[in-house]
């Protein structure tokens, strides 16, 4: 009997690894789905940026800029360049990413007021990527492989199916303790995402405000940063986005973080 009972005890034990094992392969097969969806759309893209930066005052300054992507390849290395326009104070500033997933990705910023291009070390890829409430990791977004993933239920948001997943960093990360990311079950595209502290303080919300099919593709045009504990937030507008334009790697080069490519940058 009593060898009976231990077998079903291992046995009820082992079911519910299993089961623990399954949920969370999905819930990371969910976030991969998302974050290509979010990140990965096409092959390359083009698109000119409005930010809205406003303080707990409502006061608002804007940034605007043009921002090229090119994927090497599904879910892999990914490069980024972005072009300041305006205001005065950061125009011709350029920053650029080049994405390696498992690895640490490398990232520049130009700045022409004193002719001056400076790495971004990976310690400071959770500062605000120009006074924003967006993070230099935000720009090309955190790979799904770096973190726990959970999924906590199936819900709605603002009359959509959704679902609900939690995210905790693998290693120490001062970013966030824990993330939850709300995904359209339609569209995969994380439709908001709440981030939180190790005392389980929500500290920012990343929303997406608008969502629009482009070529085909749901994009997300306008998409929001809060932050809680500073009460500022930023608005995000893409304009004019276009996909599959072809893009070179040598685009993405210190040589034209000094002299950005005039074919898509007027």
């Amino acid at each position: 009997m009593r060898t009976i009972k231990l077998t079903l005890l291992v046995l009820g034990l082992t079911i519910i690894a299993f089961a623990y094992n399954a949920d969370a392969k999905d819930a990371s097969e969910l976030m991969k789905k998302s974050h290509m969806a979010y990140y990965y759309a096409a092959d390359d893209g083009l698109s000119e940026v409005n930010m809205r930066l406003i303080n707990k005052r409502g006061k608002e300054r804007v940034r605007e800029f043009t921002m090229l992507r090119l994927d090497e390849s599904d879910g892999g290395k990914q490069m980024y360049y972005t072009y300041f326009k305006s205001p005065s104070d950061v125009a011709r500033m350029t920053f650029m990413v080049h994405k390696t997933p498992g690895g640490n990705d490398a990232r520049w910023i130009y700045v022409p007021s004193v002719d001056l291009v400076k790495p971004i070390s990976a310690d400071d890829k959770n500062s605000s990527f120009v006074g924003s409430d967006f993070s230099y990791e935000d720009v090309s977004g955190r790979h799904w492989t770096e973190d726990n993933h959970k999924l906590l239920e199936e819900s709605t948001l603002n009359g959509k199916e959704v679902y609900v997943i939690e995210s905790v960093p693998k290693e120490d990360f001062n970013a966030f303790h824990k993330k939850l990311t709300y995904i359209d079950k339609e569209t995969l595209l994380p439709m908001k995402e709440e981030y939180f502290d190790k005392d389980g303080e929500m500290t920012q919300i990343m929303r997406l405000e608008k969502v629009e099919t482009v070529d085909g593709i749901p994009t997300a045009t306008v998409r929001s940063m809060e932050n809680l504990k500073k009460g500022s937030k930023t608005i995000v507008e893409f304009n004019s986005i276009d996909y599959n334009l072809g893009l070179k790697d040598n685009l993405f080069t210190e040589r034209y973080l000094k002299n950005p490519p005039r074919k898509y940058i007027r």
